[in-house]
């Protein structure tokens, strides 16, 4: 005899996810066009028709804790073959972002980040802050250098360089605000992940997608290993054929954040443990992996916004366009501060490096909560796939 479920719908659920950009929800009518056509769904309970289903009955509980709604890559397939243009694809990425909304942590915040009414005090806050920053820097740096030199510590790096973003806003307290801020984004995703992990496992025993019933975390995390190549080839979204083209910028941003993340370790080691400061000669090799991965980021970013704009069928939301504006404004500050400085225009490159730090302050800050965070859930998600055997 079959389980019984009782629907209890969440008409709040529904009316998120319509307003998260699934605002052509109600138009499926279940021909299962989208789980025939997309090209990475696996065989044993493909998506998104099922997923389609309980978005309609505002199952929520069906839907947050499903590692498939992650293992959608949103290419764009099943949105065009649709014939009654319910755009599964932005179905499944509203529903994704309601998930990041569940499993962060404070929920204030996670739904802040979503609402475009709160932008201006997202822009604000690390704005004055920042600026008391360069305030302490440039007009307290006696009193600074007095009180640090008390405990051994040089308030500015020594420099003979002319121009030093580093005497705008000083650099112990650029790593004062923002390795706080990151160590906080981790500690926010590890909990989240601790809760998102206990879910899907849950949830694929229950609807048969395992025959695993105790999980295995150890397994867990060798399997999402495993699938690091997967992700890093992008082979995913190569089987994808309406937006294959979009594999190619999101490498772009991949491997330029990549770049960058690797070029911060180095220097901030190179400063703190070897005391070199900065700013650092263009001919050094970590400055070429800079200037390049800073390319990749700006171009990345901008195929996404031309293919975006080109698309007129497609649904755009604010978290769309609020994580291209911050990806794009964190490549083209953070390259323009530097040529400014290179070419001696000192209070130019000050006003760029302040701007670029505001933008590194939302990445940093709101990176558990922005639509960012999929590259950490989806990362989770396909090693799942891979662990529970989905084919």
């Amino acid at each position: 005899m079959s389980e019984k479920y009782l629907a209890q719908p969440d008409l709040d659920f529904i009316h998120e996810v319509i307003g998260l950009g699934g605002n052509t929800l109600k138009k499926c009518f279940q021909c299962a066009t989208c789980s025939v056509a997309c090209p990475i769904a696996p065989e044993n309970s493909p998506f998104p028709r099922k997923e389609m289903i309980a978005a309609s009955w505002g199952l929520k509980d069906k839907l947050i804790g499903n590692a498939d709604i992650w293992l959608c890559h949103e290419c764009g397939d099943c949105t065009t073959l649709c014939p009654r243009g319910a755009a599964p694809g932005d179905v499944m990425g509203a529903i994704r972002s309601i998930a990041i909304t569940e499993y962060a942590e404070p929920k204030f915040l996670a739904k802040a980040v979503n609402d475009p009414k709160n932008l201006p005090k997202m822009v604000a806050v690390p704005a004055a802050w920042l600026a008391l920053m360069a305030f302490i820097t440039v007009f307290m740096g006696g009193m600074m250098n007095a009180i640090f030199g008390f405990f051994g510590i040089h308030w500015y790096h020594h420099t003979d360089a002319p121009i030093a973003h580093a005497n705008f806003i000083s650099t112990w307290l650029v790593d004062f605000t923002f390795v706080p801020l990151l160590t906080g984004a981790m500690i926010v995703f590890a909990l989240g992940l601790k809760r998102f992990v206990t879910d899907i496992h849950e949830n694929a025993v229950l609807n048969g997608k395992t025959d695993k019933k105790e999980l295995d975390l150890k397994e867990l995390v060798m399997a999402t290993i495993r699938v690091i190549p997967t992700i890093l080839q992008h082979k995913k979204f190569n089987e994808c054929g309406e937006n294959k083209a979009r594999a190619t910028s999101h490498m772009m941003l991949l491997y330029g954040f990549i770049g960058c993340a690797i070029v911060t370790g180095i220097f901030f080691v190179v400063l703190y443990i070897f005391g070199i400061p900065g700013p650092y000669s263009q001919l050094n090799p970590v400055k070429w992996i800079a200037n390049l991965s800073g390319i990749l980021i700006v171009m990345g970013a901008a195929l996404l916004i031309k293919e975006r704009l080109a698309k007129k069928s497609d649904t755009s939301a604010f978290k769309d366009w609020y994580l291209l504006a911050l990806v794009v404004g964190l490549g083209l500050t953070g390259m323009l501060s530097e040529m400014t400085r290179l070419g001696g225009a000192k209070y130019m490159t000050y006003l760029l490096y302040y701007i670029h730090l505001i933008f590194v302050f939302q990445f940093s800050a709101f990176l558990p909560f922005s639509k960012m965070a999929h590259l950490v859930y989806r990362t989770v998600a396909l090693g799942y796939a891979e662990y529970a055997n989905r084919k």
